[in-house]
């Protein structure tokens, strides 16, 4: 490519355009000006304006979520940087890939805590996979193809390019580089994976269980996952991120185990005999006390990160790598020795399987009570969306309820924040995953809690004329907290009741939304239709639940992941 001068600014527009990005998500200030300034004249990029950096990286996380492409955000220096930060954490923690731009203060204030200074390379060092400080012009092309590359390639996650303002009014000789050498950043496997032995484990045992993680979701290995649980035929159990990774109408899939996970789900791990974790981590939501679990388990734990591998459960045969490649690598050879050896008998154990899952099903009495049950309203709307919605959630009781109930029979369909946790996902999150797919059905199952996090950005929602709809499980509670103050607090609500403001439906009118309410059993279906039928922009639906209704079954922390409380 012909070398080209322009401004470090424009440079930097431009690699974004050789980049394939078409969404980014952010708000201008001082520092950033000059970037904004030569993204005007682009026609290939669409600058989303949030009311919140925050919301610009959960943004393009859900974008990332539903496309497998890079999310792109920005942010100014100072606050603008560090309102950044939340979003960057929860893109770390859930493998998603991110690339945040931001500008500083110029070189020469750098250090001397100038106004708007705030060393975000130094803050967000922890919660990247890499992040630059770019002090030379010439610099711009090389380290914008390094970021996308290191934020896609390998365990996908979030990078952060900082540009002080007077370097992005230099010029360069802009050429854009065809190939990336970073000699520190290795992501290939060193080792020949083990897949002879994974087999003969998986063919030696009588009680295996596949375990699906976010890792399926980043490795765009759906139909690679399919096969090989279709080959082997042993139940499934997924994490909230592994969702949509095998569908959950399979009569194989038994669905979310963990500390929400149905009890079924939960006896099935415990009394396995071999564990075939495929993209998953082992974290605590899902293990329970480490030293209880699956104790009669070998495990075979196929993942791209090798730090992941015995991390907190040893690996009796470790897979590193891609897994759309490696799996399809495992399959064959279990094909061969289930051709050589026969298949094992899975009968007895599907017998003792269906034999919890018929008597622990997840379940939940509508039928006299006064109030709409969250259970209800979640089931009643993915009924009604017949299969066909993109539904997010906030954090917190409906977020787990969804988790429960929403069932996801096709891959990117489920997306939630994870690991980190954060409250005022769900909103941001909508505005990215309906700026990635237009035509899809965007649902939110947000709580009064987590919606007030972000709810100012209904008006980027509005700006956009997103069609998105937003069921709000309304129990004035900061409810997953009160759910622990009840349970393990002796019933002291400390600072978890909200009091009944906003009134959402005339918020949502005061944002040019519809807004909606049910209060009664009676109103909910005449509701939801309403909502899933408007497509002139953004729907805020105000569901008012039982207030006392908690999340079971429930693993307290630290217990066994068989100690469940509720939900027999």
């Amino acid at each position: 490519m012909a070398k080209e001068k322009m401004t470090a600014a424009q440079a930097v527009v431009r690699a974004l355009e050789l980049e394939g990005v078409d969404y980014i998500f952010g708000i201008p200030g001082g520092t950033i000006l000059p970037i904004y300034d030569a993204m005007f004249s682009s026609k290939k990029l669409k600058h989303v304006l949030v009311r919140h950096e925050q919301v610009g990286a959960h943004a393009a996380e859900g974008y990332a979520h539903a496309t497998g492409k890079v999310g792109v955000c920005f942010g100014t220096s100072g606050p603008g940087a560090t309102n950044l930060v939340t979003g960057i954490a929860d893109a770390y923690m859930d493998s998603v890939p991110l690339v945040a731009i931001t500008a500083n203060v110029a070189t020469s204030l750098i250090g001397t805590d100038g106004f708007q200074e705030a060393d975000i390379t130094g803050i967000t060092m922890p919660i990247t996979k890499h992040n630059w400080l770019v002090t030379h012009p010439e610099d711009v092309p090389r380290v914008l193809k390094e970021a996308f590359y290191v934020a896609r390639t390998g365990r996908p996650g979030p990078v952060l390019v900082d540009i002080p303002k007077d370097v992005l009014n230099m010029n360069v000789d802009f050429e854009y580089p065809d190939e990336v050498h970073i000699p520190g950043y290795l992501h290939e496997p060193k080792e020949k994976p083990r897949l002879g032995d994974a087999a003969q484990l998986i063919r030696s045992s009588t009680r295996p269980i596949i375990y699906l993680g976010g890792g399926v979701r980043t490795s765009n290995g759906f139909p690679e996952v399919f096969e090989f649980c279709e080959l082997v035929g042993a139940p499934v159990v997924t994490t909230v991120h592994g969702k949509g990774a095998f569908p959950e109408t399979h009569d194989h899939c038994l669905g979310m185990f963990g500390m929400h996970g149905a009890r079924y789900a939960n006896y099935a791990v415990q009394n396995a005999d071999l564990i075939i974790a495929l993209g998953a981590r082992f974290d605590d939501r899902v293990t329970g006390k480490l030293s209880t679990f699956a104790p009669e388990a070998k495990v075979v734990h196929l993942d791209v990160d090798p730090a992941e591998i015995s991390k907190l459960v040893t690996a009796t045969v470790p897979l590193v790598g891609d897994l759309k490649v490696l799996l399809p690598q495992l399959g064959a050879e279990v094909k061969r020795i289930f051709q050589e050896k026969g298949r094992p008998d899975l009968a007895p154990w599907w017998k003792k399987v269906n034999d919890w899952r018929a008597k622990y099903p997840l379940r939940f009495k509508q039928e006299g009570e006064k109030y709409i049950l969250p259970q209800t309203a979640v089931d009643r709307i993915w009924r009604k969306c017949e299969g066909r919605a993109i539904v997010t959630t906030g954090v917190g009781e409906h977020q787990m309820w969804a988790a429960q109930f929403w069932k996801v029979s096709a891959p990117r369909q489920f997306i939630t924040s994870g690991g980190l946790g954060t409250m005022g996902f769900c909103l941001p999150a909508a505005i990215g995953i309906q700026c990635a797919r237009p035509d899809a059905l965007v649902v939110g199952i947000d709580g009064d809690g987590s919606f007030q996090m972000t709810l100012q950005d209904l008006a980027t929602a509005v700006d956009l004329k997103l069609p998105i709809k937003i069921f709000i499980l309304n129990n004035l509670f900061l409810g997953m907290v009160r759910q622990w103050q009840e349970l393990f607090y002796d019933g002291r609500f400390s600072e978890t009741p909200l009091s009944d403001l906003p009134d959402l439906v005339k918020l949502a009118e005061a944002y040019h939304c519809l807004g909606l309410r049910a209060r009664t059993l009676e109103e909910l279906d005449g509701v939801i239709d309403q909502a899933l039928a408007h497509r002139d922009g953004p729907c805020i639906v105000d569901i008012r639940v039982k207030r006392q209704e908690k999340v079971f079954p429930m693993v307290p922390a630290g217990a066994p992941l068989h100690d469940m409380i509720g939900g027999d």
